[in-house]
């Protein structure tokens, strides 16, 4: 994965907001903006949706759109 690839989520580890879960249900793609090491276990990605609405993920939980 690379920053500037186009990802959806599909699978969720922990709770996010009723507005994130939804875009994810929906398959609504976003645009990976950075990464983030997380506890020692693996990496995170931070994403923005077309709406402007970030959040960060797992690697694990997110695919890249081809």
């Amino acid at each position: 994965m690379e920053v500037g690839q186009k990802v959806k989520i599909c699978r969720l580890r922990e709770k996010v907001s009723p507005e994130i879960l939804k875009k994810a249900q929906e398959g609504q793609p976003a645009v990976i903006k950075s990464f983030k090491m997380t506890d020692g276990s693996g990496i995170g990605v931070f994403v923005e949706f077309a709406d402007s609405t970030t959040g960060w993920f797992f690697e694990d939980e997110v695919q890249v759109v081809k």
